[in-house]
């Protein structure tokens, strides 16, 4: 069976570069996004005055600290992994309480805040009957991110920099994920990215072919977002061409698992089972930890998956993007 033995010590299992976002999340009937002019399942960037009148819209809120490179980290925290975060806030509320509430998690996050530019991003959440969320991304602060707000000592000190496709709409971001691959590289480390929306894919398709080919060891997608990058129709075309690019891509696909692909085979992971699909919101993020812990402790990659699936199914079950209990102790129990 496959297995990975990490790189040298190092400080950190996890490093993460993303987008640094307050989550706003309710739930809504489906005509609340036919109301607003929402696409299901998307994920839309909006400005400040939308962001405002779409906040005022939403009913019952659930808020909390956010962002899908966070989710993930924080996800890798709750196994028991080491994990830190790199991203960008105001010095307002909002920032304070993203500080704050990561490091509440176990996760390392700078203190350092930007003070002049936009507020602290925030990122609403729509939740329809069907567990589907529509989330509405107002970047702030964070989309202005840089290479002035990495710090390499950390990438180089991580046995892998984990990179949030969502932060790819600017050119510094895509200089800083640049420059943060070949810092972990330079100092014999992993870089993971994950694709984050099949939006996401088709705004950056070019770019994210090139990460992939030239600065990405494991890849992160669901099974739209990977067809979508490569440009064809069927799934196991998709793998034929990721195989070719990657070292390691990991495809969710819902209820049918997920597979772990490597040049050498391909390998089927089951889904975990689902009492109640309550909401959808961080499962991906949160398969991403599960497998980023296991690969980083050594173990198989079929184990690495189901832990991803483990975290997955914790998720989806309830309100929200974490899973609200110790993913450490659901594995001992399970």
């Amino acid at each position: 069976m496959t297995t990975h033995q990490p790189s040298t010590a190092a400080r950190f299992d996890v490093v993460g570069i993303g987008n640094a976002l307050v989550d706003v999340l309710s739930s809504e009937p489906d005509d609340f996004l036919a109301g607003h002019g929402l696409v299901k399942g998307s994920m839309t960037l909006i400005d400040t005055d939308t962001a405002e009148a779409l906040y005022g819209a939403m009913g019952a809120k659930t808020e909390m600290s956010g962002g899908s490179a966070a989710n993930t980290l924080s996800g890798v925290a709750s196994f028991g992994g080491r994990a830190a975060y790199i991203g960008r806030v105001r010095d307002d509320d909002l920032g304070s309480s993203f500080g704050h509430d990561l490091r509440s998690l176990g996760v390392h996050f700078s203190d350092r805040q930007a003070t002049d530019g936009d507020p602290t991003g925030r990122c609403m959440i729509v939740v329809t009957p069907d567990a589907q969320r529509t989330m509405n991304t107002y970047l702030g602060a964070s989309a202005a991110l840089g290479t002035d707000d990495l710090d390499l000592d950390l990438v180089a000190d991580a046995h892998i920099t984990f990179l949030e496709g969502y932060l790819f709409d600017r050119p510094e971001a895509k200089e800083a994920f640049r420059v943060a691959a070949d810092a972990a590289h330079a100092a014999g480390r992993q870089v993971a990215l994950t694709l984050s929306d099949s939006f996401c894919v088709d705004r950056h398709r070019d770019d994210f072919l090139d990460l992939v080919a030239g600065g990405v060891d494991i890849l992160f997608a669901n099974a739209d977002e990977i067809t979508r990058l490569y440009g064809v129709t069927e799934f196991d075309e998709a793998v034929a061409a990721v195989r070719a690019d990657c070292h390691l891509a990991c495809i969710t696909r819902s209820e049918e698992g997920s597979v772990v692909v490597t040049a050498d085979e391909v390998i089927s992971v089951a889904a975990e089972p689902v009492t109640d699909l309550v909401d959808t919101t961080g499962a991906g993020d949160l398969y991403a930890a599960g497998f980023l812990y296991g690969y980083t402790q050594g173990r198989p990659l079929a184990e690495c998956g189901r832990l991803g699936s483990v975290a997955a199914a914790a998720v989806i079950g309830h309100l929200g993007p974490r899973p609200g209990l110790s993913l450490a102790q659901l594995v001992h129990r399970a």
